[in-house]
């Protein structure tokens, strides 16, 4: 498993200007199975992305996200071997 922590890079209202197209790119990435919950970090500085599968694939899907694509936040990519759940949450085992 994958987190992906985004740091913005420019103010809030920039952030907003690119939020539609990082969505519809979220979005996709759960559609394909790649993206498990993704969220705002609080305070509103960036977010985090949990993901599964390739770590190539993973690295293709976040350098095609709009706020990467224009320079709206860094990345952090983050490998985790996950061997304990809660109960529901066994599919996050590696």
């Amino acid at each position: 498993m994958f987190i992906l922590t985004l740091t913005y890079k420019v103010p809030n209202d920039d952030v907003d200007r690119h939020l539609e197209a990082h969505m519809a790119w979220l979005k996709e990435g759960y559609d394909t199975g790649i993206f498990l919950a993704a969220g705002r970090r609080v305070p509103r500085t960036g977010g985090m992305i949990f993901a599964a599968g390739d770590r190539d694939a993973v690295d293709a899907m976040a350098k095609r996200d709009p706020f990467n694509v224009n320079g709206i936040a860094d990345y952090v990519i983050s490998e985790v071997n996950i061997t304990s759940t809660a109960d529901g949450l066994e599919k996050l085992k590696g």
